[in-house]
């Protein structure tokens, strides 16, 4: 796989079940990017391990959270009023959004290790 934007961490927890979570906060302009990643990473889960996901403590080999937000920015110009002795704030124009996009993928020993080998391999 060839990824630019998202950058999975992995944990694992004591019965073996692993977790790969990724987040990337970008423009507009890059949405599309990071969605062709996410799309490629669970295309792959897919075709490697079926389409049937859920929890793995309920016997299935992997399952993700898939998840957006978007946001503004609003700068403020603060400017102290040596009067008063009151610092007061301007708001200034909304910028463009930020779209944040967090993937998590759970999944079996043997989902990891090749979810692992894949992430890699690039």
């Amino acid at each position: 796989m060839n990824l630019n934007y998202l950058d999975f961490d992995y944990s694992e927890n004591t019965d073996g079940t692993g977790t790969f979570d990724a987040m990337a906060s970008v423009s507009p302009s890059q949405l599309a990017n990071v969605y062709a990643e996410v799309e490629q990473v669970l295309r792959w889960a897919v075709q490697a391990f079926g389409a049937d996901c859920g929890a793995v403590e309920d016997g299935f080999a992997w399952n993700h959270d898939l998840q957006a937000q978007q946001e503004y920015t609003v700068n403020e110009h603060p400017v102290f009023d040596p009067a008063s002795g009151r610092v007061r704030t301007q708001q200034g124009k909304a910028g463009v959004p930020r779209h944040t996009v967090t993937l998590s993928i759970s999944g079996s020993a043997e989902f990891c290790e090749a979810l692992r080998t894949q992430l890699e391999s690039a």
